[in-house]
């Protein structure tokens, strides 16, 4: 996909400075528009979908007034009808800027993270900081729906192709319930790897499961954001006749961050915690 000048602004592949002081001019927004127009998803229209990104930060720390250091983790959800997404380098750079910044206590933190947040996606982002006592119990959980990555089939495609989908018409509504753990993209911007699993849940045509996983093995090549990614999924999906859709994935965390989008039109995200490989 060649590369969007209207990014130009962003940090990603650049030399960075960390800041040493909280800061949050780091924070960079990414209209959702840019990526929304190319697969039919008008900014004039209704979404054909609701959902939220959920971010998890593992890396957050701060100083407390008299300057001992205060660590958590964070739990950030941002709406999918945000006007911007949150572009994850500067998000990390943002949350490095509290390193060494003193704050009364944790609820000052947490409302100027809210704040922030919410400034830069262009709606309401809640902030749920949690001290690493709270769960180190956390249990690893799985994503619901049949695996398919067992098949025995060959793949030679790795540049994104839709056209790999295939189903089979018998005139009758069937239920999707499925999750792989081969999706791979690459960052829009610095080319690098995205590792994710992705959960497909729905009620439309029968769908070839040999070709879904050809179509999810073709991200392979992609460049597209995390967010971007589940999206183009639901609208393929959608065109093929899927008129109650989810698609909810979890990627591997990169500094710090992992990025968790779901978007549906008919439910909500089911109840799922930190994967394996997060």
């Amino acid at each position: 996909m060649p590369k969007n000048n209207s990014l130009d602004h962003l940090k990603l592949g650049q030399a960075t400075e960390y800041p040493t002081q909280y800061d949050a001019s780091q924070l960079m927004a990414v209209p959702r528009s840019l990526n929304r127009e190319p697969i039919g998803i008008s900014q004039h229209n209704p979404l054909p979908f609701h959902g939220l990104d959920y971010w998890t930060g593992y890396e957050i720390s701060w100083l407390n007034k008299k300057g001992l250091p205060q660590v958590a983790v964070g739990y950030f959800t941002v709406p999918a009808d945000s006007p911007n997404l949150i572009e994850s380098k500067s998000f990390k750079l943002y949350l490095n800027s509290f390193n060494e910044s003193r704050f009364e206590d944790w609820a000052e933190v947490t409302a100027s993270m809210q704040t922030d947040l919410s400034a830069c996606a262009g709606a309401t982002v809640e902030v749920s900081l949690k001290p690493v006592t709270a769960i180190s119990n956390e249990v690893i959980d799985d994503l619901p729906g049949e695996l398919i990555d067992q098949q025995d089939i060959t793949i030679d495609s790795y540049d994104y192709d839709p056209q790999l989908l295939c189903i089979d018409d018998d005139g009758a509504t069937h239920e999707l319930s499925v999750k792989s753990h081969l999706l791979k993209s690459n960052c829009l911007i610095t080319n690098q790897p995205d590792w994710g699993s992705v959960y497909i849940h729905g009620f439309g045509p029968q769908l070839d499961r040999a070709s879904l996983l050809r179509y999810l093995v073709s991200f392979r090549r992609h460049n597209e954001f995390h967010e971007q990614c589940v999206e183009r999924i639901f609208q393929d999906l959608s065109q093929l006749g899927f008129n109650k859709l989810s698609v909810y994935a979890r990627y591997t965390r990169r500094g710090g961050l992992d990025i968790n989008p779901f978007r549906s039109n008919f439910e909500e995200a089911p109840a799922t915690g930190r994967l394996a490989r997060q």
